[in-house]
């Protein structure tokens, strides 16, 4: 029946909306929206679907959801996005998702302490989905308006694909959102319409993306291998096997197909029921090595799983001739294991180490390990401070230089929650499950390759911590030997550096102190000698000044004066052309020209706008530009246009004083 339902019948009442727990949702609903249940039947249907929605929603973030584009992160995204709207159609003001979420973890913390860990999170992640929202609605739903007036104005009942499409694409507004404000009114949308724009934004994407891989999405070859077996990886203890051939793939560039064998400078995979090459799973990148033969040498560039669960080893024959059927000798590449087992290691220890720096909240949101780097994605709605990381990494490396055994158990699912193992959610498991432990420390699901003990780590290094997503922070470190070429880098680039400072490398920090003082000090000598030059171009600019209407106008050429000078000599100028004037400056300088234009509060009270004024002045000289009423600046690229543009400029002042 389900809890609900069950305590439907304990509890002797109408619905699942009645039972103790989600009635404390439902009342809280009713105090913030001011209405009262079963009042009236829209409302009811509103705050049912708010109760429904902000319990959902507040689970799927403790379990490590974040609002997105991707299955669950749009299911997440949709239902958070539905009841702030059915909030506003309460009348609810402000954010209110977070203060519901309240009330679902006092209710259910006792049998999920997770919540009540992760609340703090929880409320951010709500209140920044629902102010996105927020910006989005208002944007949607006023061109959405537009288009239902126009609806009504022709008599039509159902909005073109194209419009559907267009708020969806242009204002990021969901087409179901569309859909279901559309039904409240008695309208409809053309979903086929809209399919067919969505299938040709894809079809556009698709071929403006170049395939670089010939082992492309695209390849169908695999479809056509046998059914009647599958591969096994068996080289968790072994880096090095005989097996017999099953099948070859000869893969070009338009596709592929089965063959019989592979000849020097093909491209192609080789199939086998069992193999000691790691497939790329799990953010583990497959392993490197070769094949060997009687009659040749295939080097293995990359190790893939397949369609019908088989692992496909892909590459090119380098010497002689691959046959299917004869047996070979299947050799992964030793040391570009154990760097990837170094990382994929170290990713377990930062996981833990960053949900002991930052919270409980932190959650995977993805991984990818090679030899040179581990890349850690999680959840964490702000970047990290240059302590934060710091105390990680001290964290991984206490670990590592402790020497504690990795060991691996397979075990059931049952038995891994059990032990407290931690698993990704939405991932699929088996009914048996590898459990890496590191100690107490570390302990989690996980199908991939790694060192026998965390010495054999080396050591760790993060090397840069930044966003991908919202919500959604990344970590880029490195291992090993890794990292003493990382630090070797950091001595040759501190080495040159410290070279063409003229300084050792020790004393390098205080000659960049001294070398920039020095260069604010000629730096302060150059402005003031630009200042002078520019005074001096200037000349005596009162003999310049025109009266127009009442308005005192000084419009000037000048040479090789850049905008921050302009922009002074305006100042300077302002005495000159007293309570009521205009200033407009023009300078060219290594073939380009700088605009400015200044106007003081009395020649803005009788109609003068700088801002106004440059816009039509700038495309005299081949620019652009725009300001405020008292002050507006322009580039452009044809001095051959200044003398136009400031009697331009005089035209446009006349017009615009009354």
């Amino acid at each position: 029946m389900g809890l609900e339902r069950l305590a439907v019948v304990m509890q002797d009442v109408d619905s699942v909306f009645d039972i103790d727990t989600m009635k404390e949702i439902r009342d809280k609903v009713c105090e913030l929206s001011h209405k009262t249940y079963r009042q009236d039947a829209m409302d009811d249907v509103s705050i049912r679907l708010i109760t429904d929605h902000i319990r959902s929603a507040t689970f799927m973030i403790s379990d490590g959801i974040r609002p997105g584009t991707g299955n669950r992160e749009y299911v997440l995204r949709r239902i958070i996005r539905r009841a702030a709207r059915h909030g506003r159609i309460l009348g609810i003001d402000g954010l209110f998702m977070a203060r519901l979420a309240e009330v679902v973890i006092n209710n259910s913390k006792d049998g999920y302490p997770e919540l009540e860990e992760k609340k703090e999170f929880i409320f951010k992640t709500l209140n920044t989905e629902e102010e996105r929202f927020n910006r989005t609605l208002d944007n949607g739903l006023l061109k959405l308006s537009e288009m239902e007036e126009e609806m009504t104005k022709k008599g039509e009942k159902v909005l073109s694909g194209e419009n559907a499409f267009m708020l969806y694409d242009t204002f990021g507004f969901p087409v179901d959102l569309t859909q279901e404000i559309l039904e409240e009114k008695g309208f409809t949308y053309d979903e086929a319409g809209f399919d067919a724009c969505m299938k040709k934004q894809k079809e556009t994407a698709r071929g403006a993306r170049k395939e670089t891989n010939y082992m492309g999405a695209d390849a169908t070859v695999y479809n056509e291998l046998p059914t009647d077996y599958i591969s096994e990886f068996d080289g968790y203890d072994k880096t090095e096997s005989k097996e017999v051939i099953k099948n070859i793939c000869l893969i070009t560039e338009e596709g592929g197909e089965i063959s019989s064998e592979l000849l020097e400078g093909d491209k192609g995979a080789i199939i086998v029921e069992k193999t000691p090459f790691y497939a790329t799973m799990g953010g583990q990148q497959g392993d490197k090595g070769v094949i060997v033969t009687e009659s040749g040498r295939f080097v293995v560039e990359d190790t893939i799983k397949v369609v019908g669960n088989k692992i496909a080893h892909v590459g090119h024959v380098e010497t002689g001739m691959i046959s299917a059927g004869k047996e070979a000798t299947f050799k992964v590449d030793v040391a570009l294991r154990q760097a990837t087992c170094q990382n994929h290691s170290a990713t377990h220890l930062l996981q833990k180490a960053l949900r002991e720096v930052l919270g409980n909240h932190v959650e995977q949101a993805g991984s990818f390990q090679d030899p040179y780097r581990t890349r850690f994605d999680f959840s964490h709605d702000k970047a990290m401070s240059s302590e934060e990381l710091a105390k990680v990494e001290a964290l991984v490396n206490e670990r590592i230089a402790a020497g504690v055994d990795v060991v691996t158990n397979v075990m059931s699912m049952d038995e891994a929650r059990n032990s407290g193992a931690m698993a990704l959610f939405g991932e699929k498991y088996g009914d048996s499950v590898r459990v890496v432990s590191m100690g107490e420390y570390s302990k989690e699901l996980c199908g991939g390759t790694h060192v026998k003990n965390t010495a054999d780590i080396g050591t760790f290094k993060i090397v840069s911590e930044s966003g991908v997503a919202g919500g959604v922070r990344r970590i880029e470190a490195i291992t090993g030997a890794n990292v003493i070429k990382y630090y070797k880098k950091v001595e040759e680039t501190l080495n040159e550096a410290a070279a063409q400072a003229k300084a050792d490398p020790a004393n390098l920090v205080a000659k960049i102190a001294s070398l920039q003082k020095e260069l604010k000090e000629v730096s302060s000598e150059l402005e003031s000698m630009k200042a002078k030059a520019a005074k001096e171009a200037l000349g005596d600019a009162s003999g310049d000044m025109e009266d127009v209407k009442g308005v005192n106008l000084i419009a000037k050429a000048l040479s090789g004066v850049d905008m921050n000078g302009l922009r002074d000599l305006g100042d300077e100028l302002k005495a000159s052309v007293g309570e009521n004037g205009v200033i407009v400056l023009a300078s060219e300088a290594d073939g380009k020209v700088s605009l400015m234009v200044m106007a003081t509060d009395g020649a803005i009270a009788k109609g003068a706008h700088a801002g106004n004024l440059i816009k039509e002045v700038a495309p005299k000289v081949g620019g652009g530009g725009g300001g405020r009423p008292n002050m507006a600046q322009a580039g452009g690229k044809n001095p051959a246009g200044i003398a136009e543009a400031l009697t331009t400029a005089k035209e446009v002042l006349t017009s615009q004083i009354s």
